[in-house]
């Protein structure tokens, strides 16, 4: 899987962000300890635990990509 993510370097730090996953944010002074912070962030989101309510499920959603 493929995340979009916005990087960019400031004051000496590489800061970014998924554009995919909200919430997946990094700060970090190399581009590859962002890029990796960043990865970190976002398989920690997509396998947290989520607490479904009585009489509500979860559903898979396949996304397919064109282009």
């Amino acid at each position: 899987m493929k995340l979009r993510a916005i990087i960019k370097k400031t004051d000496g730090w590489w800061i970014g962000w998924l554009v995919d996953i909200p919430g997946v944010n990094a700060q970090e002074k190399t581009k590859e300890k962002l890029l990796e912070s960043l990865r970190i962030g976002a398989e920690d989101m997509l396998t947290a635990d989520v607490r479904v309510e009585p009489g509500a499920e979860i559903e898979m959603v396949e996304i397919p990509l064109t282009g």
